[in-house]
């Protein structure tokens, strides 16, 4: 029991001294972001319409401009091989080009970020907008879709990706295209209407 304490000591400081914040430095930080006045982008990539359904269901509380990633290329009607297709184009660490933009992404402080976690991570579509976009110093505010799989490395992956941005890790995370508590979720962020 005593060393099971001590190794959550040891978990926590090592936490809280690499820069890691607990769910509560992360409400706090939520609860003084100033959303009232902040200009709002609901991005998102959608491959089957589910990831679309809470990009609107987010849109229709929060306001702002909605904008859908689009890129070259397409995939199998048949799931498996899209799966398959998708699978090998993360490996590759391929990034589509877009054919849809953004007219003035600095006018934005705060986007949510959807994707669909697609093989553990994020789409290669939404790689390619963290790439032609600087978020530097914008607010990003991940939302995640999946079919089972949760929400595994693509906050994370996104972090990583987002070259200078603040990414929320207090992401949206459901199954499939459920909007289920998005409400609250978006009060803890401090986006209530």
């Amino acid at each position: 029991m005593n060393k099971l304490m001590l190794l959550g000591t040891v978990v926590l400081s090592v936490l809280a001294f690499t820069g890691y914040k607990t769910v509560a430095q992360m409400r706090e930080e939520n609860k003084n972001m100033n959303t009232e006045s902040a200009k709002v982008l609901v991005a998102y990539y959608s491959y089957s319409g589910n990831t679309k359904e809470v990009a609107e269901a987010i849109h229709e509380k929060v306001g702002g401009d909605i904008f859908e990633i689009k890129t070259e290329g397409t995939y199998p009607d048949e799931y498996r091989p899209m799966t398959v297709q998708a699978k090998k184009e993360i490996e590759d660490g391929w990034r589509p080009k877009l054919t849809t933009s953004v007219a003035d992404i600095s006018k934005y402080d705060v986007v949510f970020l959807g994707s669909p976690n697609w093989w553990g991570t994020i789409t290669p579509q939404v790689s390619s907008f963290l790439e032609n976009y600087d978020l530097s110093g914008k607010t990003v505010i991940p939302f995640i879709t999946h079919g089972g799989g949760g929400v595994q490395n693509t906050v994370r992956d996104m972090t990583a990706q987002c070259k200078g941005c603040n990414v929320n890790q207090e992401a949206w995370v459901g199954y499939g295209s459920r909007t289920f508590g998005i409400g609250g979720w978006l009060e803890d962020l401090g986006f209530a209407k």
